[in-house]
């Protein structure tokens, strides 16, 4: 098992980790300039106009840039200084970026390799300079990490809420905090969520098969028969296309899958919030279960949008992170990367008629996309002005709380969940400034 970041703030990355980022990034960029995949959910859609020749370069890659800097430096950048693991943010959003940016798809893959050679060389000196400041900000933001990996249990309490109802809700809410409390009691070396979130996704996923399977036999009993596609209707033609235009570069996306899941297997990188400071910790296995869990909030929405654009996520369904973590060598994780890839690819329009016919399912994802933000976005501002009091006490609360409030009061420059850590890096510059003008003490430990 790796122990290279088992301490939580190493970033001094041996060379086969450097070669994979740069490669990595070189491959995601020069992907990105293809128009195959991106990373950021929100432009995929923009990528049909594009692709369709309706748009131009210049204005796809303005909306990517408006869509993900926030994340870059905000969250991307924070979460990889307090925890010593990179994660997509940081890696995939700025290779969308310059793979669009790029005129010449040989240029591309130069650019994207760039960006991480920065990451890998550039990072840990920021780390080290961060770290031999007056206020060690940095050290600080690993007060994150307590109510992120807590409050992000509680997700799919929050996705049954929403979508069955307060009795349900309430009775998960009950179920999962009573599983919380026996994990910590019985397994004290075990993440106290995983067992409540297991137990809560398989909730929420029994609860809509069961719905859609009483309507089913609902509509069968009145007589209702399903509606059936005629052959020339248009969205049915646009996501077949989509689906034959992903399947031709198939071997362009298994490379992909085998060097994101090689990626993950090295354990120098997270795919989510909680995920990052699961694998700091060395705790593999349940940073692979917490990233598993997502899966199901993900796929209608990438299945879908990949559908209707033609272009794919970067990271598929995310099922190679889980997977990744828990291989036991990067050859394996690269043939087995590949192989999810391609299944996941050849799959597309199969799930998209599946998730067709299966409303509540399809619902539970969007419910659990909302919740996983909503428990994040509270749990990253709590956790930020924890890391604000541990470095500035009051003072340290009121230039990060009042950052953030700016920041809504301006109508969110920086969108909500990075603009807290955001903050923190702003503050902590703020007080190191403040310390040299002999305006301020750093709290002693």
């Amino acid at each position: 098992m790796s122990t290279t970041l088992a301490a939580g703030t190493s970033l001094d990355f041996s060379l086969a980790q450097q070669l994979t980022v740069i490669a990595l990034c070189a491959l995601t960029a020069y992907i990105a300039h293809m128009a195959l995949a991106v990373f950021n959910d929100g432009v995929r859609p923009f990528l049909l106009d594009f692709i369709q020749g309706r748009t131009t370069r210049s204005a796809t890659t303005a909306v990517s840039f408006g869509l993900s800097a926030g994340f870059i430096f905000g969250l991307g950048a924070p979460m990889a200084l307090s925890t010593g693991v990179l994660n997509p943010w940081l890696l995939f959003l700025p290779t969308d970026i310059l793979g669009m940016l790029s005129p010449k798809k040989w240029l591309a893959p130069i650019l994207g390799g760039a960006w991480g050679a920065v990451v890998v060389f550039g990072l840990n000196g920021a780390n080290n300079v961060a770290h031999d400041l007056p206020v060690d900000f940095i050290t600080a933001m690993q007060q994150m990490s307590t109510p992120i990996l807590f409050l992000f249990t509680l997700f799919p309490v929050l996705a049954i809420t929403k979508q069955f109802g307060r009795k349900w809700g309430g009775l998960a809410g009950l179920l999962e905090f009573a599983l919380v409390v026996m994990t910590m009691k019985l397994w004290p070396n075990m993440f106290a969520g995983a067992l409540a979130m297991a137990v809560g996704v398989l909730m929420l996923i029994g609860l809509a098969v069961a719905k859609d399977l009483g309507r089913r036999k609902a509509d069968r009993a009145a007589g209702v028969s399903e509606p059936v596609v005629e052959g020339d209707d248009p969205m049915a033609s646009l996501f077949s296309a989509s689906a034959a235009r992903l399947r031709r570069y198939l071997p362009l996306f298994m490379v992909l899958g085998a060097g994101v899941c090689v990626l993950a297997q090295m354990h120098i990188f997270g795919g989510g919030e909680a995920t990052s400071f699961l694998i700091a910790k060395g705790q593999y296995s349940e940073a692979a279960q917490v990233d598993f869990y997502r899966v199901f909030g993900f796929i209608p929405l990438i299945a879908t949008t990949a559908l209707a654009s033609g272009a794919y996520g970067i990271a598929g369904f995310t099922l190679v992170y889980p997977i990744g973590y828990l291989m036991p060598n990067p050859f394996l994780a690269a043939i087995v990367g590949a192989l999810v890839f391609a299944v996941e690819v050849l799959a597309l329009s199969y799930i998209g008629k599946l998730l067709g016919r299966l409303p509540s399912v399809r619902d539970s994802s969007e419910h659990l996309r909302s919740a996983i933000s909503e428990t994040l976005q509270l749990a990253i501002l709590f956790g930020s002005l924890m890391a604000a009091n541990a470095m500035g006490g009051g003072l340290g609360i009121l230039v990060v709380g009042g950052l953030y409030l700016l920041n809504e009061a301006m109508g969110r420059p920086v969108v909500r969940m990075a603009a807290a850590p955001a903050a923190v890096i702003v503050g902590g510059i703020l007080l190191n400034l403040l310390y040299w003008l002999d305006l301020f003490t750093p709290l002693k430990g």
